[in-house]
């Protein structure tokens, strides 16, 4: 949209610069857009779908670990029980961390949409939504490759990578 440009576009009869300037502004609310609706479908199935299926997961292993010390004199019971100690842990964490980050992204999302400018809105999406997404993805990424692939609810990598 440089006064160069729109002169360049009008000059070879292919856009004036009010056709120019709305091209532009589409340009910027389909990025809007796009954002928008990957962000709210990864919030919801972090939400709706990893977290219930990640919980119900580290409730099994607590159940573990608590009938291991019902069974077992305490140190032996510490010793069996530590990796899944360990793994309860590590549940708990990413559990956290997307719900951090999903109530975040919200949040960011909801400062952007006060935005009038579509040029100016796309930045804050790009800026402050954007980088949430990888944040989350990271999590729930992580958790795929712990919690029991009889109950995860989605498709695995392995699964689309190596399906017949």
């Amino acid at each position: 949209t440089s006064s160069a440009s729109i002169e360049m576009f009008r000059s070879v009869g292919v856009l004036n610069s009010t056709e120019l300037l709305a091209r532009n502004e589409v340009k910027w609310e389909v990025y809007t857009k796009k954002v928008q609706i990957e962000s709210r479908v990864l919030g919801d199935l972090s939400i709706n779908h990893i977290i219930p299926v990640a919980t119900r997961y580290q409730s099994s292993l607590l159940d573990n670990l608590y009938k291991m010390k019902m069974v077992f004199d305490e140190e032996l019971a510490a010793d069996l029980s530590k990796e899944d100690a360990s793994l309860i842990e590590k549940i708990a964490t990413h559990i956290s961390a997307i719900k951090r980050g999903v109530n975040a992204m919200v949040e960011a999302r909801k400062v952007a949409n006060r935005i009038e400018s579509a040029r100016e809105k796309a930045i804050a999406y790009h800026d402050t939504v954007v980088p949430y997404l990888s944040d989350i993805r990271y999590h729930v990424d992580k958790l795929e490759l712990v919690v029991d692939n009889e109950i995860w609810p989605l498709p695995q990598y392995t699964e689309l990578l190596f399906i017949n």
